[in-house]
């Protein structure tokens, strides 16, 4: 294998993809429906310029090859692969597709596509970019884009390794293809378009998923095919006994992008040298990971907090919070986050949060809004607003983001940042965290740091408030 990682060239059908994420905890008077509410609106890149951006992610070298126009959608796309990936654009007829997730934590609820544009025709630059490529993923998602190039896709597979991840409103990958990634389902679809693929299933799925992986392997004349499980991993067969690649952990969250992850790491790895086998295990780690630290959403951009409490921090603070886990995780790093009013911001608040940002590479502080602290504390409290105890925890050099959150308890916002680490003062420890389930569920950990004693918030206050008023000079 290469030392440095190999360039990489994606050809495919780039999406634009909206989630509008909320809480959902009644149904609506009028119908039987959830009501979602609390609601922040996000935008990520989708469809090939997902895969793109996460096979940039592991630090190397990414052209996309994708279909483009003038439209609204096609814009705010540009905008945000902008400084990720080189782009090479072929010309889009009609409006980009894209789709919008109506979300309730981590439940999709409902989703809705907008735009039917496909690929028009073939660019001298977009034939050169895969005729120069050293390794190549195409992510076909069925618009027109793999059909325009196909020609100059065949005559690459026969040189360079050409990972092929397919969709039912596609066409079969070229001959030759290093290596093929459909789900169990698209399998399964297109297995059953050929003659010989009929059959009865299995409940378990692995003996249907090895036979269309055998049938598709002939049929594709492809060098292997490797068929996503989701939590059970991948199934590669080269055409005869197959091999199960299963999941280094269950994790749970949401699986959204989880295929895009597993194509890009599988195509980067056989660009560099590695063998199909040692390929395919590492992508499904590698897609594991992306389901347990959050998925597409953390690699999202936020564009507009919906909830009015939300914006009561600092600019767009939530925001900046979720592009630095983001950050962070892309980099190998540790996501701590800890939690709290901090109202009064005292040596006890500092002694916690230096300890918690030494536990990993950033501290995310999650802090409570002046609805939430009235709430919990009772009349007269805060005592300092929402925007000023943000820009003071910013100001500290332990503190690398800090988001705002609404509710009594941050789960919400813990779902959004997916850190690895939780740190809690030491005064919680014989208190149950309610949280502490929501963390574990990702593979995050709560952690207890020692807190130090006779300092608090409502001490302060009640001295300050004791304090004789100065008798001279100007007011302090």
């Amino acid at each position: 294998m290469t030392s440095t990682p190999t360039p990489l060239v994606v050809v495919g059908d780039a999406l634009l993809d909206h989630d509008l994420c909320g809480r959902a905890d009644r149904l609506a008077p009028d119908a039987p429906v959830p009501v979602v509410h609390g609601t922040r609106r996000s935008s990520r890149p989708g469809g090939a310029a997902l895969a793109a951006c996460l096979a940039a992610a592991d630090g190397r070298p990414v052209t996309l090859v994708t279909a483009l126009g003038d439209d609204p959608a096609s814009e705010v796309l540009r905008e945000l692969l902008a400084g990720r990936v080189d782009l090479v654009e072929i010309p889009l007829e009609g409006a980009l597709s894209s789709k919008t997730r109506v979300m309730a934590g981590d439940r999709p609820l409902l989703r809705l596509d907008d735009g039917e544009g496909r690929a028009r025709a073939a660019t001298g630059a977009a034939e050169d970019a895969v005729s120069r490529a050293g390794g190549i993923l195409v992510a076909d998602y069925g618009r027109g884009t793999a059909d325009v190039l196909r020609a100059a896709l065949a005559t690459a597979a026969g040189r360079t390794p050409v990972v092929w991840d397919p969709h039912v409103r596609g066409r079969a990958p070229v001959p030759g293809a290093r290596l093929a990634t459909p789900s169990a389902q698209e399998a399964r679809t297109f297995a059953r378009r050929l003659d010989d693929a009929d059959g009865p299933g299995d409940g378990a799925g692995l003996r249907t998923a090895a036979r269309d992986a055998r049938t598709l392997v002939r049929a594709w004349q492809a060098r292997a095919v490797a068929v996503t499980l989701g939590e059970r991993g991948a199934l590669l067969s080269h055409g005869e006994t197959p091999l199960l690649v299963p999941t280094p952990a269950a994790v749970a969250g949401d699986p959204c992008g989880a295929g895009d992850r597993f194509a890009a790491a599988a195509a980067g790895l056989l660009a560099d040298g590695a063998l199909t086998e040692a390929a395919v295990q590492a992508a499904v780690h590698a897609a594991t990971r992306y389901v347990a630290e959050g998925g597409a959403r953390a690699i999202a951009t936020v564009e507009q907090p919906q909830a009015p409490e939300a914006a009561q921090g600092d600019g767009d603070t939530n925001g900046d919070a979720v592009r630095t886990a983001a950050r962070v995780r892309t980099a190998g790093g540790t996501v701590v986050a800890a939690g709290g009013c901090f109202d009064l911001l005292h040596a006890g608040h500092v002694a916690l949060l230096q300890a918690a940002r030494r536990a990993g590479d950033c501290l995310i502080v999650c802090v409570n809004s002046d609805e939430s602290v009235s709430r919990r504390k009772g009349a007269g409290r805060p005592l300092v607003p929402v925007a000023d105890r943000v820009r003071v925890l910013r100001a500290l050099e332990c503190v690398d983001a800090v988001a705002v959150f609404t509710e009594d308890t941050p789960e919400r916002v813990l779902g959004e940042l997916r850190p690895h680490i939780w740190a809690k003062g030491g005064d919680y420890a014989r208190t149950e965290l309610p949280e502490q389930p929501l963390v574990e569920s990702w593979g995050g950990q709560v952690l207890l740091l020692p807190y130090l004693d006779g300092r608090s918030t409502t001490g302060l206050a009640r001295r300050a408030a004791l304090a004789p008023a100065p008798t001279g000079g100007r007011p302090k």
